[in-house]
């Protein structure tokens, strides 16, 4: 081995796992893949890598004016080729966040990100065979899955249905095509809603039903399913799937609606009525606020102008996570923290209501 690799191995040795506490995205490109689509792909802002599942999500903090917004997207990167993430992300009309990203995020801009987080991945629901169904950028956690088996298990059995609005708004479409002519169990079926005077187009039109699922995948019965795309789309999906016996257990869908939000204030029992109120010392604000019975730590830094970061504000996406420095608190949350990061005194803030006179670092 000659020196400059000799080096270049020592110095990978050295790399540390990128942490959403102490590093920062740096933006590497921009590249439009669909009309409103573009992935921007990130490097950590020092030298780390990335450990994450396919198909987990990570939550940016993007400085629109007058305040930041906390927007969560799916990676489409794999885990795989490690030292740098992607996100690929759909603008809609209406939206705020993703338009500053396409219309500010450019190269060497920097950028906060919480997570990775998330169960939507193949890691934690194996299958001997899969069957992939998205819907418009739904694709992207798919799609992080696919790569991931391409690079570490090619002869994976994966059947990989997209529906999107015309051939144009086909994500990934070149890419998913390359990809399936090295893996010889990955079988594409692509369906779109419609077609324009100048498209070829020979595949399947409409919208999904039981027809076309077993048209595409006659053994999707034995298969491991992913969904992904609008929530009315999951309806579809599961529904068809429930109707005809599937069995559920081996259903997976994701969404960022949690399975149970934390309960806002108005909602909470009149036994909490009872209990006496608790007081929350923020430490780098330098504020002490009366929480009252069955307020969230969240909602009480908000009456207080204490800012903490907040996107799903359900326990999901842990972007509001805190140090907890003293006290005890009820936590409800739906996967949005690990198990260590609760050993090492962290909490979220949107699902912790305080038992005892606390102290939160924020």
């Amino acid at each position: 081995m000659n020196m400059s690799v000799s080096l270049r191995h020592q110095h990978l040795d050295q790399m540390q796992p990128w942490s959403d506490r102490q590093h920062l995205l740096e933006c590497l490109s921009a590249t439009p893949e669909a009309p409103d689509v573009m992935t921007f792909t990130f490097r950590s802002d020092k030298d780390n890598w990335f450990r994450y599942l396919p198909g987990q999500f990570v939550t940016l903090e993007l400085p629109t004016a007058p305040e930041p917004v906390m927007r969560t997207y799916t990676l489409s990167s794999t885990p795989s080729r490690p030292f740098s993430v992607a996100v690929t992300v759909k603008a809609q009309k209406d939206s705020i966040g993703t338009r500053w990203m396409f219309e500010n995020l450019k190269p060497g801009m920097r950028i906060r990100a919480f997570g990775p987080l998330g169960d939507f991945s193949h890691v934690r629901h194996p299958g001997e065979k899969y069957l992939f169904v998205s819907a418009g950028s739904g694709i992207t956690p798919m799609m992080a899955m696919t790569r991931y088996m391409a690079d570490t298990a090619p002869l994976s059995d994966i059947t990989f249905i997209n529906c999107s609005r015309s051939p144009a708004d086909i994500i990934f479409r070149s890419e998913l095509e390359y990809l399936a002519r090295f893996m010889p169990n990955l079988d594409l079926g692509f369906i779109v809603e419609g077609c324009g005077r100048t498209d070829l187009w020979s595949g399947l039109k409409g919208r999904i039903d039981k027809a076309k699922i077993g048209l595409l995948a006659p053994d999707f019965m034995e298969r491991t399913i992913f969904c992904c795309g609008p929530e009315i789309f999951m309806d579809a999906v599961r529904s068809m799937l429930e109707a005809h016996g599937f069995d559920m257990a081996r259903y997976h869908q994701e969404s960022f609606q949690p399975a149970q939000a934390a309960t806002p204030l108005a909602e909470v029992s009149d036994d909490a009525s009872t209990e006496a109120a608790t007081s929350i010392r923020f430490t780098m604000a330098g504020k002490d606020v009366a929480c009252a019975p069955g307020q969230t730590i969240l909602q009480a830094a908000r009456g207080a102008g204490v800012r903490i970061g907040a996107a799903c504000e359900s326990g999901l996406c842990g972007t509001c996570r805190v140090m907890k420095l003293s006290g005890e608190v009820e936590m409800s949350h739906n996967g949005g923290i690990l198990d260590d990061e609760i050993d090492e005194g962290y909490i979220l803030a949107c699902c912790s209501r305080p038992k005892s006179d606390v102290q939160i670092e924020a």
